[in-house]
C-alpha cells in the first residue's frame, strides 16, 4: 500500500505585493517538518511539489533537514532540486487566488484600488482576510461559475486528477515498492478538494477543510492497489509545537 502525504506549504507572504514567497516563519516550518521527520525516522521514498515558488521552496528547506538523516544510498535520489522536471507536477498548484478575489469585488480592479480600500480599515490585514473570505464564499457558492478563469467544480476535478497522477508517478518509479511514502508539497485548496472528495463531500465542506488548513499540516492518504483511495488523517502538525503556539499559522 502507497501513503502519499499531502503537505501544505509554509507561511507564504500574505497582504505583501507577491504572496508567492514563504516568509522567513514559512521557511522554518518546512524546515521543523523535515527535522521531525528526520527524529522520529519516518521514512519518506520520494517528494513532489506543485510549481509555485512556496511549494517548491518548502521542499527545499523540508530536504535541508531531512536529507543529512538518510546518508548516501546507491537509490535514486528522493529530491533533485537541481531537476525540477524529475519532481515539480503543475497540477498541484493552488486556484488562482487573485482571479478569485477580483471577481468578487469587479469595483476594486487594480492592486492600487485595494490598497485604498484597505487604508480605510483600522486593521487592513484583518480587513483584507475578510475580504478574500467573502470571495471564497462566492466562489464556492456555484453561482458565478461562468466568471472564473478556474470554477470551484473544474479546480476540484483538478484537484482528483493531482491524486491520480502521483500515483502513475509513483508507479514508475523503479525504487519504489509496495509500501512506499510519497510526500507531496502542494496547497491548502488542492489539500481540502480531494479531502472532501474522499469523504463524499462538496464545496461547503472544502471551503471549512480550506479554513482549518495549517502550514505545513501533512494529510495522509492511502492508495491501496486496485481500490479507492482512503484518508488516512487530516492536517497533522504536531511538528510545529516544538517551536511553540505562534508556529501554527494558517496563510
Amino acid at each position: 500500500m502507497t501513503t502519499i502525504l499531502l503537505a501544505r506549504h509554509g507561511q507564504a507572504s500574505f497582504g505583501q505585493e507577491n504572496y508567492d514567497q514563504l516568509s522567513e516563519l514559512g521557511c522554518q516550518q518546512a524546515r521543523l517538518l523535515g527535522q521531525h521527520y528526520a527524529n522520529t525516522q519516518r521514512r519518506i521514498d520520494a517528494i513532489f511539489s506543485g510549481s509555485l515558488v512556496r511549494q517548491r521552496d518548502s521542499a527545499r528547506h523540508f530536504w535541508d533537514k531531512y536529507q543529512p538523516s538518510i546518508g548516501v544510498s546507491g537509490h535514486v535520489p528522493i529530491l533533485d532540486i537541481e531537476t525540477p522536471n524529475s519532481y515539480v507536477l503543475p497540477v498541484f498548484n493552488e486556484f488562482n487566488h487573485e482571479d478569485v478575489f477580483m471577481k468578487s469585488t469587479p469595483h476594486l480592479t487594480t492592486q492600487a484600488q485595494v490598497a485604498a480600500e484597505l487604508t480605510k480599515a483600522n486593521k487592513p490585514l484583518t480587513r483584507l482576510g475578510e475580504m478574500f473570505g467573502e470571495a471564497m464564499v462566492r466562489w464556492h457558492g456555484g453561482d458565478h461559475d461562468d466568471d472564473y478563469i478556474e470554477s470551484w467544480p473544474t479546480f476540484s476535478k483538478r484537484a482528483q486528477q493531482a491524486l491520480e497522477q502521483v500515483g502513475a508517478q509513483v508507479a514508475q518509479l523503479d525504487h519504489l515498492h509496495q509500501d512506499s511514502t510519497v510526500l507531496v508539497f502542494t496547497s491548502g485548496g488542492v489539500i481540502a478538494a480531494i479531502t472532501a472528495h474522499l469523504l463524499q463531500q462538496g464545496s461547503q465542506t472544502a471551503y471549512q477543510l480550506t479554513q482549518s488548513s495549517v502550514n505545513t499540516g501533512v494529510t495522509a492518504i492511502s492508495l491501496p492497489h486496485l481500490t479507492t483511495p482512503q484518508l488516512l488523517a487530516f492536517n497533522e502538525h504536531s511538528h510545529l509545537f516544538v517551536k511553540g503556539q505562534h508556529f501554527v499559522t494558517k496563510h
